[in-house]
């Protein structure tokens, strides 16, 4: 049977209490994009699926949130939640980015809760796949907000992952802005592989994520980076992704992959300039849960992250993720329930797209074709391989 006609086992994290991660009406991470995901879910009969259960969030505990996270910055968030007036700037907490609210410990900690009970989910063997498309909070790290990033879900999900015994864990972003918290996080630990496939930070925040960030001292190697040329498209993305990720997949044979598929690098995405499509954003999404299917016997957590086009882009990005890791016959031509697009025209006062996907050509050229030099593309591809492949065994031009 193949991949995109099989089913699979998934827990897919939700509940409503997970809109309390909520910086403010002007604040473009809108709490309200969790709430359209799980409504168009539902309209398209994802949560009835037999292979589908739905797993709720808890709030992660300090010692669970001290795997990855400093007790002075724990200490310091909780303060912004109770007197957002004293908040932190130092610690990037307070501002205009991360702004204090009211119940901030608790709401970061719930989305760090539903990580970790994505990660349980799939060590206890009860699901192959998990998804919390509430989490992916990739800027934050060890003591520092940043990005919209308070508490970091997806760190403590792979600590969670190596304390309960897993050797290799590898990470893969493809949100536009490089994972930066992340892999700072695991820099020195050669356990973990993190992949972040971005917009170049030479023209968007945090302005890191460069082919020469490569890891730390005994774990040179295992931070590999592709700062993408900043008008990249679909074809440039996928021809980067095919060419870095499954070869070092391969190499590193992981015991689980988590993911992180922050959805703004679509092209109606106000923040960013990568213009791709939903249509390849699934394409990756499937890629790697096919790569998880080989290498990992299955085992794979994926998370939301970036994404700020509301009613158009996030609900239809996530929902494909949904739909992708369950193995659901949703497609770039499957139809937008109209009881979806009825309810975002009367509460948002936009019009919906018709279709899940963009109708995007999502055709890309493969490394092996041949390699240009006066490509932006191929020489940001060539820069990362350059500096990564030599150390796992393979050779930038070929494998």
């Amino acid at each position: 049977m193949s991949s995109e006609s099989a089913s699979f086992p998934t827990s897919v994290v939700w509940d409503e209490s997970m809109l309390a991660y909520n910086f403010g009406p002007t604040h473009p991470m809108n709490p309200q994009r969790l709430a359209l995901t799980a409504r168009l879910a539902s309209d398209l009969g994802l949560f009835d699926r037999q292979e589908i259960t739905i797993a709720e969030p808890f709030v992660a505990t300090d010692g669970e949130l001290g795997t990855v996270h400093s007790s002075h910055y724990i200490n310091a968030v909780r303060t912004a939640g109770t007197s957002p007036d004293l908040a932190d700037q130092a610690v990037g907490l307070g501002t205009s980015d991360n702004p204090a609210f009211p119940g901030m410990h608790d709401a970061s900690a719930r989305l760090v809760g539903g990580s970790l009970a994505a990660a349980d989910a799939v060590l206890s063997g009860r699901t192959v796949h998990a998804v919390n498309f509430g989490g992916g909070m990739h800027h934050a790290s060890r003591s520092m907000a940043s990005g919209f990033c308070i508490y970091n879900d997806a760190a403590a999900a792979i600590q969670r992952l190596l304390d309960a015994g897993t050797q290799r864990v590898l990470y893969i972003d493809v949100d536009a802005h490089h994972g930066d918290g992340t892999q700072s996080i695991f820099y020195d630990d050669a356990r973990v592989m993190t992949i972040s496939l971005h917009e170049t930070g030479m023209s968007l925040f945090p302005g890191t994520g460069f082919a020469n960030e490569t890891g730390g001292i005994g774990a040179e190697g295992y931070a590999v980076n592709v700062a993408l040329p900043t008008l990249a498209g679909d074809g440039g993305l996928l021809r980067a992704f095919h060419s870095v990720v499954p070869p070092l997949a391969e190499a590193f044979q992981p015991e689980v992959i988590l993911s992180q598929h922050g959805c703004d690098s679509h092209v109606d995405d106000p923040l960013t300039n990568l213009r791709i499509s939903i249509d390849a954003q699934r394409e990756m999404a499937v890629s790697i849960r096919d790569l998880a299917s080989r290498i990992c016997e299955g085992r794979w957590i994926a998370t939301g992250g970036g994404g700020y086009n509301l009613t158009s882009v996030v609900p239809r990005a996530w929902s494909t993720l949904i739909a992708v890791a369950a193995g659901a016959p949703i497609g770039s031509q499957t139809v937008v329930p109209e009881s979806w697009r009825s309810y975002v025209l009367e509460h948002y006062g936009a019009e919906a797209p018709l279709l899940m996907g963009d109708g995007a050509d999502t055709w890309w050229r493969s490394w092996e074709v041949g390699y240009d030099p006066n490509d932006d593309l191929d020489r940001t591809v060539m820069a990362t391989r350059k500096a990564v492949f030599p150390l796992h065994g393979l050779d930038p031009w070929f494998d």
